[in-house]
């Protein structure tokens, strides 16, 4: 016979306080009387609850509210975003963005830098991972932050679930590893590596076109392509991080077939920013810039502006609707999401213009039903993510969460 346990004091202590902290977090300063309301907690347990948090530097009385109140205002609490500092990077071939954010996540600083190519120069590799630390720690300060409890890193490649190593599937520079261990080496600092494309799939699961859905599946169309798959609400990463490495799916349209080396010959061939911009210029659309994936979102611009009869933009973008629902409809057949998102460069430009297209030609290559959504997190969602990402292991931290 199994005997029912009830949590112990400090259990129900910890569990309610991580309930308040979470409902500050959200929603902003709170009054007791609010607390109690949102968290049906008694009045003598939200009254211990807030000195306890009080006392540990979590939550602050920030003013008073008397609207609609007999007798003296009530004070308002709030958490005390201060108390820990974080990082975000999302890291590309040719440099980084970076931001500094508090508790709540705000952004208190922010910076980009352009990394040239060093070559086979070992040293010259690690000069830029230490340049870029340097600025870090430089932007930092100009923020009034001492100390970064945790720095999320976006990167393309696989990163290994187990021992967090990343592994390039392309030719990516060496200062990428190089970066990651001169943060490693920053005294008390949690360094987390995450998937480019998945961070931004849990950014649009949070605050973007995925709110309220515990299934779908992030297409990223930029550069190169990628898949962030959340089910049960999830990210599923796979056994060794490759679930979502959808540019080397074999497509037909392409003139060869991938290598373990090389996506040139699946899914990104069709739909990547080189090729993207090569079938905008088949149909008389400019796309022409030394950045390809720049170039291919104008390109798409450009076609919605140029919609209507005789004119290059709809017959530019049912083909590219075409090639994109060619990969999707794997995705689709395989995990039946019921759901997916486009974002990149592409699929933000596109909009929900692209995105019904291609939910259109999906319908008739597919018996799963799925709805293709316009991606919402903007072209920060790599950024978007890593905070929202380095965030949750601070409050696992402070707020003693699971």
């Amino acid at each position: 016979m199994t005997t029912a346990r009830t949590a112990t004091p400090s259990t129900a202590r910890a569990i309610n306080d991580r309930l308040a902290l979470n409902l500050l977090l959200d929603q902003g300063p709170l009054t007791a009387t609010e607390l109690r309301e949102l968290t049906g907690l008694s009045r003598p347990t939200v009254a211990d609850l807030l000195d306890r948090l009080g006392r540990s530097g979590l939550v602050a009385v920030v003013g008073e509210r008397g609207e609609q109140r007999r007798g003296p205002n009530a004070r308002l609490y709030a958490l005390v975003a201060s108390r820990a500092h974080l990082a975000a990077f999302d890291v590309r071939s040719g440099g980084v963005s970076l931001v500094v954010a508090d508790l709540a996540g705000r952004t208190l600083a922010a910076a980009d830098l352009v990394v040239e190519d060093p070559g086979a120069d070992a040293a010259a590799h690690r000069a830029e991972a230490d340049r870029i630390v340097r600025t870090l720690l430089d932007t930092a300060r100009r923020a009034e932050v001492p100390h970064l409890h945790t720095v999320a890193v976006g990167a393309p490649g696989l990163v290994d679930p187990a021992t967090g190593r990343l592994q390039s599937t392309g030719e990516l520079p060496a200062w990428h590893a190089d970066l990651l261990a001169a943060l490693r080496e920053l005294p008390g600092t949690e360094v987390i590596l995450e998937n480019e494309v998945n961070l931004a799939g849990r950014a649009e699961y949070r605050t973007g076109a995925a709110r309220g859905r515990d299934d779908f599946v992030l297409v990223w169309l930029g550069h190169s392509v990628g898949a962030a798959v959340v089910l049960d609400g999830k990210l599923r990463r796979g056994i060794g991080g490759g679930a979502g490495e959808i540019c080397f799916l074999p497509v037909p349209g392409t003139t060869a077939l991938p290598t373990a080396t090389g996506c040139e010959g699946g899914f990104h061939g069709l739909v990547g920013s080189a090729a993207v911009c090569a079938l905008a210029r088949d149909h008389g659309l400019p796309a022409d810039a030394a950045d390809d994936a720049a170039a291919a979102e104008a390109a798409v611009r450009a076609a919605l502006d140029a919609l209507g009869e005789g004119r290059p933009g709809g017959p530019f973008l049912d083909e590219l609707a075409e090639r994109i629902a060619l990969g999707t409809s794997a995705i689709c057949v395989v995990l039946d999401p019921g759901c997916v998102v486009l974002g990149g460069e592409v699929g933000r430009a596109g909009g929900a213009e692209l995105a019904s297209r291609v939910e259109r030609r999906l319908a008739g290559l597919s018996p799963v039903r799925t709805e293709v959504r316009a991606g919402e997190a903007g072209g920060g969602a790599i950024l978007g993510g890593a905070v929202l990402t380095a965030g949750d292991a601070v409050r696992r931290d402070l707020f003693g969460e699971p």
